[in-house]
């Protein structure tokens, strides 16, 4: 999780089996034409006097044997051609589930899906129309254009105060001189087309604060409508001639019929606009902004050029007014209908109506917030404030993607290709994100701790973006871990970080969701429906799930029977003070000094212990009496042996948990001169290594070292209990007032620099998703029987207000959750508006945990 071009995790609906390109299940069969003149038959049967059923009959054998060789002999050639690595896992679609069809999917069809646009609008389509907000601000006396969430647009503070993930949502930015609030609101009426119909809010107003300069009294608003299949959208110039028309745009789709786009100011407005004929939509602010310059340089006015192309499939309204202004936006579909009631429609969707109908649904979200999280007895109005954040962020958050992930090869697959990668199937991805700004596309390991508060807001919301993430599972049970698909995402994204390795895992987070919805259905948590749909899904996904545990099982298995090892470490590195570990998710977290195949990675053990116990769990509830599920018990049993953890990661002297590899603590990064170029020298930092290493226990006491505590491994009355207590509580090693730290202040690479370009990330600093799975197994501790009962409850306590005071802070004076927070002062870092897994917040606050 970076920002930037650093290598971290972050750094970086067809799939083929329906198009029937690829998948050979799919194919036409051979057909073997039969040669059948009637006459000729005729005579041959009556000259050899044979029986016609005979003929018949030794025809269809022969047919039958002829299919077969032809489908065995053809389909594994056309097999060969597809690499395993970009074959999909061969069963149902998890999304092609009836629950996730008829009105659940027409439902969610239009949406905030473009959650790197300060406001876009989509549909859950691979090829939709797609609407998004732009506008001029000023910084530093400059016109600069807004549309791609960017943190170099200086917003002061920005994102969805209030949003269900569904239909409604309300938003603030700060942008300097002005401040804009957007409101989205969708519904569905009688004679409405697919998907519903629409409608977008913009009010801008001025802060107290503002100069009292004429570039800060006017608004330069631009909303735009861009069709990805590239159909015309007709443009009705009347409404810029006279006010009295509210319809600006119409056009045709195949899946919504035809369409209106409506304008309706509360204020005088001017308006232009330009029309523009693209394939490429990822580019849209550079066709606006040299349109407004080229007039600029004209005319000298911030201004579109009021033209446009004969078969324009972008079409960019902008409305001018002074300041304070008000308008709305209503789309409506299926208006070619007799029964269509267009016009009332677009009444309800403007003016007094839509205003109507989002206090409704602000007073809706309130009212859920309260019931879901119960925080109004707990804490006060401004902690109330971030967790409506928080949930509103994560929902507004969520996007819609569709395309082809781009997987890195090794050079000696000798795979025929153009490029050093292979592409996978298309597909596509119903995701929340880390970051708008910084990180808008699916992390999978992010999105465990995502779906922990999802769904618990909107449980149908939830198994939808777990059944998505799924469906990206290939053959052999792997998952990319990061998803950037689509010429959107693309484009946020440095090339050389896109490619993703078919090696290197991500820790399987999804099972903590799938164990709290099993630990919900056991106390009858869900209502009848809720828990049909549930069982359903595990049921579909059993099969994937068994193949991703099996992927881990095996990819990532060490020497010693049940070890496991994260690959994809750089054993040759000759600038990392310690090589990354990066499909751990911790990063430059330290490991062993020299990678090997002896490592063994505690964390990915507890991870893989969950896994297990959760796959023994499904097959239990879906009654399951297999080997597998003998299997999935016996391997939970084996990683949760008390007597042998410790055997393999417990350091008695310390009384920590550490990893296992080939290291010495005597490394180190120093300045040494090379040559480059003709003979230029310049200095680098390198790696030195002091001291052959062994193997031995890593010594690094840190997020690491708790895992078999999160996992709750620890018996309630053992003396071990009582270190991780130690641990956790000692201001020199973890403890500080404003959360844990990643790495304690004792190691020696405590808050170190990685390379000279990289600074320290899991070395010390704050992290929300590790808080959480910490503060989940303290609560644990503090509700069962032993001696360490109270001294758990009280530092429970603590940290958890520690935490939630420090959050708000940082929200109060910033407007924003961060990525991370700084260990000393508590304030926020890495990167902001970063309501993925920091929002996990609202749960703390709620005393929200999970009960296994």
């Amino acid at each position: 999780m970076t920002g930037g071009g650093r290598r971290t995790t972050r750094s970086r609906t067809k799939s083929a089996a329906d198009s029937g390109d690829g998948d050979p299940s799919h194919r036409a069969r051979p057909h073997l034409r039969s040669h059948r003149d009637r006459s000729k038959s005729d005579g041959f049967i009556r000259i050899l006097n044979v029986n016609l059923k005979y003929v018949l009959g030794f025809s269809a054998v022969a047919f039958l044997i002829i299919f077969f060789m032809v489908n065995h002999l053809v389909k594994p050639a056309k097999e060969a051609k597809r690499p395993r690595v970009v074959t999909p896992f061969p069963a149902p679609k998890i999304m092609d589930l009836p629950q996730f069809q008829g009105e659940h999917k027409e439902s969610m069809y239009w949406g905030t899906y473009r959650p790197h646009i300060y406001l876009g609008i989509r549909a859950r389509a691979p090829r939709s129309l797609l609407a998004g907000l732009m506008w001029i601000g000023v910084k530093d006396g400059r016109y600069s254009l807004r549309h791609v969430c960017q943190d170099s647009d200086g917003l002061s503070s920005y994102g969805w105060t209030s949003h269900n993930g569904r239909d409604f949502g309300h938003q603030v930015l700060v942008d300097h001189g002005m401040v804009l609030a957007t409101s989205f609101f969708k519904s569905k009426e009688a004679g409405s087309g697919y998907g519903g119909d629409w409608a977008v809010r913009v009010e801008v107003q001025s802060p107290k604060s503002t100069p009292d300069e004429e570039m800060w009294k006017s608004s330069h608003l631009f909303f735009y409508l861009a069709d990805e299949d590239g159909n015309i959208l007709d443009m009705n110039r009347d409404a810029f001639k006279n006010h009295g028309h509210t319809l600006l745009a119409s056009g045709t789709r195949s899946d919504i019929e035809d369409w209106q786009l409506h304008l309706k100011s509360m204020n005088d407005v001017e308006m232009h606009y330009s029309g523009f004929r693209t394939p490429h939509m990822h580019n849209l602010s550079d066709l606006v902004q040299e349109n407004l310059g080229a007039q600029a340089r004209k005319y000298g006015g911030l201004q579109l050029s009021d033209s446009i192309h004969l078969s324009s499939n972008v079409l960019v309204f902008q409305i001018s007014a002074r300041i304070p202004v008000k308008m709305d936006i209503a789309f409506v579909t299926g208006v070619g209908s007799k029964r269509s009631r267009a016009k009332e429609r677009v009444s309800s969707l403007t003016g007094e109506s839509l205003t109507s109908h989002l206090k409704e649904k602000q007073r809706e979200f309130d009212y859920k917030f309260e019931k879901t999280f119960n925080l109004a007895d707990k804490l006060d109005t401004e902690s109330i404030i971030v967790g409506k954040a928080a949930i509103g962020n994560l929902l507004g958050g969520i996007g819609y993607f569709y395309g082809q992930s781009k997987i890195s090869v090794p050079a000696a697959a000798n795979l025929q290709r153009r490029n050093d990668y292979l592409s996978y199937w298309p597909a596509e991805l119903y995701s929340a994100v880390p970051s708008r700004p910084f990180f808008p596309r699916g992390f999978l390991w992010d999105e465990g701790f995502h779906q922990l508060l999802i769904w618990r807001w909107d449980i149908r919301i939830s198994l939808d973006i777990l059944g998505h993430w799924l469906d990206l599972m290939n053959i052999d049970g792997w998952i990319p871990r990061e998803q950037i698909l689509g010429a959107e995402a693309l484009s946020k994204v440095p090339e050389e970080f896109v490619p993703q390795h078919p090696s290197n895992g991500n820790p399987p987070t999804l099972f903590l969701v799938l164990r709290d919805l099993i630990d919900g259905l056991k106390v009858k948590k869900f209502n009848a429906a809720e828990s049909n749909e549930i069982s359903s899904f595990l049921e579909s996904a059993s099969g994937r799930l068994d193949a991703w545990f099996q992927w881990f099982n095996t990819t990532q298995s060490g020497k010693e029977k049940g070890s496991y090892y994260w690959h994809g470490r750089d054993s040759s590195t000759l600038r990392e003070l310690n090589p990354k570990t990066l499909s751990s998710g911790l990063d430059d977290y330290p490991r062993a000094s020299h990678p090997s195949e002896d490592e063994r990675h505690l964390d990915l053990r507890c991870w893989i212990l969950l896994a297990a116990d959760c796959m023994h769990s499904i097959g239990n509830l879906l009654g399951t009496k297999d080997k597998a599920t003998k299997e999935y018990s016996a391997t939970a049993k084996l990683l949760a042996d008390f007597d042998y953890l410790n055997q393999m990661h417990f350091d008695a002297a310390d009384g920590a948990y550490y990893d296992f590899g080939n290291h010495t603590e005597k490394v180190r990064l120093r300045w040494k001169e090379v040559l480059v170029g003709s003979n230029h020298a310049t200095r680098e930092l390198v790696r030195e290594v002091l001291e052959r290493p062994k193997l031995r226990l890593v010594p690094h006491v840190g997020y690491v070292s708790l895992f078999p505590f999160i996992r709750r491994m620890i018996p309630t009355d053992s003396w071990i209990l009582e270190k991780q207590l130690d641990l956790i509580s000692n201001k020199s090693v973890l403890w500080t007032d404003y959360g844990l730290r990643s790495l304690a202040r004792t190691s020696t690479l405590y808050m170190k620099r990685n390379t000279e370009h990289d600074p320290p990330y899991w070395r010390g600093p704050i992290w929300m998703n590790m808080n959480y799975l910490i503060l989940s197994a303290l609560h644990h501790y503090s509700t069962e029987d032993g001696p360490y009962r109270e001294r758990a409850k009280v530092i429970y306590d603590e940290l958890r207000g520690n935490l939630i005071r420090n959050i708000v802070r940082n929200y109060r004076q910033t407007g924003f959750l961060w990525e991370q927070y700084d260990q000393t002062k508590g304030n926020g870092k890495g990167a902001r508006l970063f309501t993925g897994w920091t929002s996990l917040i609202l749960l703390i606050m709620s005393e929200t945990y999970s009960q296994s």
